[in-house]
């Protein structure tokens, strides 16, 4: 059975969007509900913009705000709780990348020729992804997600590889692809390999499950342990879009982690990322 995490000073999550993005609420909102739950610390990591969103193009770029808020909010509670100023981007928006504490290399979006993609949204509309740009081919769809995933470090000095394995959101209700299948663990396979030694860590995420996706987090047990033999290092996230959520199934993660030989996850520090034991 699933359960909340207890350990709150052990707890960190830096995939964390509020209102600047897809997120439901305020950065402060946010932090008092932390500080309530007693956690200790906490990275936000807004969407970068994204121009050719269907979404995000058409609400403008506010990310000078969001920076200036998170950064107020920094300083407002430093008595109370550490707070850290990170940007989850995606590979093919290319924003500036400076004066971060920490950024998350994500892929939502697939070039096709000249048009960017989007793939991270309802079953429906991956489907109309498979049909109208492989020839209904699941299999080629998850080859070609894993073969973009592969070049994030061409796009940016990342500390985080996001949710590894987005493509399955919808794995639990709609097989798009074998997900156990030898030619899919492949292409992921591969794409851990071309990440080796560009990005240290990838992230635990448990924001499919939250929102009701998936029973598992990202990525898959089989990834994970790929992840942990090619030597990456482990964050665990909620990919926080609602504040109730900051700390979502933590200690179920941590369990995971140890079943797959993990004996540290990761944490910022004003010193940088460090090593800490899972309990």
């Amino acid at each position: 059975m699933l359960t909340a995490s207890t350990h709150n000073n052990n707890i960190q999550n830096l995939h964390t969007h509020t209102k600047y993005c897809d997120g439901a609420d305020t950065p402060e909102e946010v932090v008092l509900y932390a500080i309530k739950k007693g956690i200790s610390s906490i990275g936000f990591s807004g969407h970068s913009y994204m121009s050719y969103s269907k979404t995000f193009g058409p609400l403008g770029d506010h990310t000078e705000e969001y920076k200036n808020d998170v950064l107020m909010l920094k300083e407002k509670y430093k008595d109370r709780m550490k707070i850290y100023l990170g940007l989850e981007v995606d590979m093919f928006s290319r924003p500036d990348m400076q004066d971060y504490d920490y950024l998350i290399g994500s892929v939502h979006y697939l070039k096709i020729g000249e048009e960017y993609v989007c793939f991270d949204t309802d079953a429906s509309g991956v489907n109309s992804v498979i049909q109208k740009h492989f020839n209904g081919n699941g299999m080629e769809y998850a080859k070609e997600y894993y073969r973009t995933l592969a070049q994030l470090p061409e796009f940016g000095s990342f500390d985080i590889i996001g949710h590894f394995d987005i493509i399955t959101k919808h794995s639990d209700r709609k097989s798009f692809f074998d997900t156990t299948s030898k030619e899919y663990l492949n292409a992921a396979f591969e794409a851990v390999a071309a990440l080796k030694g560009k990005i240290p860590f990838f992230e635990l995420n448990t924001g499919a499950i939250a929102r009701g996706y998936r029973k598992d987090p990202y990525p898959s047990t089989d990834i994970i342990k790929e992840l942990k033999r090619q030597g990456f290092g482990v964050v665990i996230t909620s990919d926080c879009h609602n504040k109730t959520m900051i700390d979502y199934k933590f200690d179920d993660a941590s369990e995971l982690l140890k079943a797959c030989g993990f004996k540290e996850k990761y944490y910022i520090t004003e010193n940088g990322f460090t090593a800490v034991p899972i309990w």
